[in-house]
């Protein structure tokens, strides 16, 4: 029952983390250790959420926003999330083109076309009958990632002690808070919030799935074929869990508990990608030269560490902006369908969202800073997708017996208020300049 939080958690370990992580680490040494551990402790449990709506409804999160929500403000929430989509999907392309530069010597913009269409080739085997296949070729990928951003760690001299020092929340400075809240943007992801209800969804409700292909968006498209709508159901109304329509209660608790653990395994995979990645710039590219930008920290590693690992850091990083592109392209459209009640082919939305990435790389602005740049606006987007999830998750009317209990509410909310906390004082470091100036 494994895969659908694999895929999710291409999200955690993209070419906007390579950037946010390696300037971390090299700038400020283990510093902002306890940044990645608390933000993976975060996202443990925010994709389990998202997994749990679509499972117990069968139906995604932007379908249950879209469902509550007027016209005008279901094209206003669309626009934020489509700004973030956006952002995803500009660092992800341009931590491929990077790559790509890096191993062959390809110009950047012809970087990125090259990985807009492998993504695509990917794209086309993702639908609701062949999503396993998708699952696996994203986890085979997934593997690359972690085999390429591991590696150097254990050829670096980690200072462990420093490293545990590193737990201990504190900040010296605006800039660290900026640089926290890019790593927390690259890290706890917007659009794996909304994917993640439709992976979930699709992989163990096949019928669901196939059918809401099938058929525009109204409040029954989910529903099995044959099943009408009660005339008690006011139109475009969720779809309410009962054994009769998604599983049996038990059926949904072994569903849940196969949940727990891809979530799990998936997201502490990925967490040590990222923790790696902060260790090996703190070990061997602190206080070098050049290592505020990617490349700069690829001829780091070749210099500290050999070619050896720092070809296997790049061929890890083609990986990252490969696979998280096509998970990124398939969010995006299971972002407009639920809020735009619109279906627009995955692989023509892949072509559309690759122009901007292509402008960025043309005109000659600078990727690894693009690429942090881009995880602070994620940032600001996560509260947009957490606060609609978690007010969803402990709604009994819908949920039923598998609303959140209360332990897990206050736990839930508390995640919410720390990440709106941060992303306000980031506002006001960015108005103000201070963190510039600092």
């Amino acid at each position: 029952m494994f895969g659908p939080a694999f895929v999710a958690s291409i999200a955690y370990v993209d070419p906007g983390n390579v950037a946010a992580n390696l300037t971390s680490g090299a700038q400020y040494g283990y510093l902002l250790v306890w940044v990645l551990v608390l933000a993976n402790a975060m996202a443990v449990l925010i994709q389990y959420q998202s997994a749990k709506l679509g499972i117990v409804t069968g139906q995604t999160l932007p379908e249950h926003v879209g469902a509550r929500t007027r016209p005008w403000g279901r094209r206003a929430y669309w626009v934020q999330a489509e700004i973030v989509a956006a952002a995803t999907d500009i660092a992800e392309v341009l931590g491929g083109a990077i790559a790509l530069n890096l191993l062959f010597g390809v110009p950047l913009v012809m970087g990125g076309v090259i990985v807009g269409i492998v993504s695509m080739v990917l794209l086309l085997v993702q639908n609701a009958r062949r999503q396993r296949t998708f699952e696996l070729m994203i986890m085979g990928l997934l593997a690359v990632i972690a085999f390429g951003f591991l590696a150097g760690v254990f050829v670096s001299h980690v200072d462990w002690f420093a490293a545990a020092d590193g737990l201990v929340p504190r900040f010296e400075g605006a800039p660290t808070v900026l640089l926290a809240a890019s790593m927390l943007g690259a890290t706890v992801m917007p659009h794996a919030i909304y994917l993640h209800s439709a992976l979930a969804r699709d992989r163990h409700h096949v019928e669901f799935a196939a059918h809401a292909e099938r058929t525009d968006f109204t409040g029954d498209s989910l529903r099995p074929r044959g099943e009408e709508q009660s005339a008690t159901e006011a139109p475009g109304a969720p779809v309410q869990p009962s054994s009769s329509r998604i599983a049996s209660p038990t059926r949904l608790r072994l569903l849940l508990r196969a949940t727990r653990g891809d979530v799990v395994i998936a997201l502490l995979l990925a967490g040590a990608v990222n923790i790696a990645m902060l260790l090996l710039a703190a070990s061997s590219l602190r206080g070098v030269d050049g290592t505020d930008t990617i490349p700069g920290a690829y001829v780091a590693i070749q210099s500290a560490l050999g070619p050896t690992i720092a070809t296997i850091f790049a061929v890890g990083l083609l990986a990252s902006g490969l696979a998280s592109t096509s998970v990124g392209a398939y969010a995006g459209s299971v972002i407009m369908k639920g809020l735009l009640r619109i279906r627009v082919p995955v692989v023509a939305r892949r072509v559309v969202t690759l122009i901007p990435a292509l402008i960025v790389l043309g005109v000659g602005i600078d990727p690894t800073w693009a690429l942090v740049l881009s995880q602070v606006l994620l940032s600001i987007g996560i509260p947009f997708a957490l606060i609609p999830l978690i007010r969803l998750t402990g709604d009994r009317t819908l949920m039923g017996e598998f609303a959140d209990r209360m332990p897990v509410r206050i736990i839930a909310w508390t995640v919410v208020a720390l990440i709106v906390a941060l992303n306000v004082v980031l506002i006001f470091l960015t108005v103000t300049g201070a963190g510039v100036a600092a």
